[in-house]
């Protein structure tokens, strides 16, 4: 496909996007919005005025992009024709550069299409835990770990460590880390489930095959505009000395706390910090994220029933297998999709799953766990 064409493909396709957008109906809400924050009444409910401005920056950012990638394209169709009418071959490699640049700013563009749920623009919170497998499965939630720092770093997005446990000999027991950046629930939503390792364990000298299971559990960062209930009563707080790597890192005081939430059996833990008192505070953020999922799996039972990608995590089920031996292959059984370079998913390249599993929850497609 030449330059002049997929050109008016990307026109037509922003135009499409524009509609799954409601760019049109943004654009009057923004209206109605700019309006509403310009009444000096309105900051006499703060809450409400918080809650406007984070509805009209989102908009403005979403009207924004579209109107950038619409004047992206026409720039590249006026070098086109400049670049045929001069027959110059340096101005028509110059369009296909930035034709291939546009293909994928608008490939992100039309995955953030199908970001509609009201969670999906939150930051996350990301808990990778080690199940069966010992040792190398604790070496697997390194990875996982790995795979999933350098994603954010792909994207832009920061990563704030909440917890770390060590493993016993080798990799990490479990981890909770928050990422910070527009969208990283909608994206990160759909890697909760259990991740299965099969290659040779570096750890045993027999050499033989060894399968390692981690699960991943993601909740979206809830905000205090979103007021979740707990009562102190319902709580029991633990302080403990944070754990390290030896020497300087070793916490000489009980700062770490452990939160355990009585209702429903959630422990949730901080040690990152080296005060008592930061190191609660973001303990009762995950608790408070934790409740708020559970609470929306609750409304939600019925529709989690229709979507397999929402189904209970239970070992068994996993939804994606990285396999090193005796091939190579990462296998995601939702969408029946492989990825040959194993090497380049672990190394944080995970968009095409994350693209394919979102597009088969958007059209209502079935997951097909195998």
């Amino acid at each position: 496909m030449n330059s002049r064409i997929r050109s008016a493909v990307f026109t037509e396709r922003l135009n499409s996007y524009g509609s799954i957008f409601d760019i049109e109906g943004g654009k009057e809400r923004l209206a109605e919005l700019e309006k509403a924050i310009e009444d000096e009444n309105l900051w006499s409910d703060p809450d409400q005025a918080k809650t406007l401005l984070k509805e009209r920056a989102f908009l403005a950012g979403r009207v924004d992009n579209w109107r950038d990638l619409f004047a992206q394209v026409e720039d590249c169709e006026v070098l086109i024709e400049l670049g045929e009418e001069e027959s110059d071959e340096g101005t028509l490699a110059e369009a296909a550069r930035q034709v291939k640049r546009l293909d994928k700013k608008l490939k992100d563009f039309s995955l953030q299409a199908m970001l509609k749920g009201e969670d999906d623009e939150r930051n996350a919170i990301v808990s990778i835990n080690a199940g069966a497998g010992g040792t190398d499965a604790q070496d697997w939630v390194q990875m996982l770990f790995r795979m999933y720092s350098r994603w954010c770093e792909s994207k832009g997005y920061a990563v704030e460590l909440m917890d770390f446990q060590e493993g016993d000999e080798a990799g990490i027991k479990s981890v909770t880390f928050t990422v910070k950046g527009v969208n990283a629930f909608g994206y990160l939503k759909v890697e909760s489930g259990v991740h299965r390792l099969v290659r040779i364990s570096p750890f045993n000298a027999s050499g033989k095959r060894h399968t390692s299971f981690a699960s991943v559990f993601v909740y979206p960062e809830i905000e205090d505009d979103i007021h979740i209930e707990i009562d102190e009563n319902d709580l029991r707080i633990d302080t403990y000395r944070a754990s390290g790597a030896g020497g300087q890192h070793v916490n000489k005081t009980s700062s770490a706390v452990r939160i355990t939430h009585h209702p429903t059996g959630i422990v949730v833990q901080c040690q990152q910090e080296k005060s008592q008192i930061r190191n609660r505070e973001k303990a009762m953020k995950v608790l408070r994220a934790r409740l708020y999922q559970q609470e929306k799996q609750k409304q939600e039972k019925k529709l989690q029933e229709i979507h397999d990608g929402k189904e209970e995590i239970a070992w068994g089920s996993q939804i994606r297998s990285y396999v090193l031996n005796p091939y190579q292959m990462v296998k995601d059984h939702r969408v029946n999709m492989d990825i040959g370079n194993v090497d380049a998913v672990l190394d944080g390249g995970i968009d095409p799953f994350i693209e394919k599993v979102l597009l088969a929850e958007h059209t209502g497609a079935s997951a097909n766990h195998g």
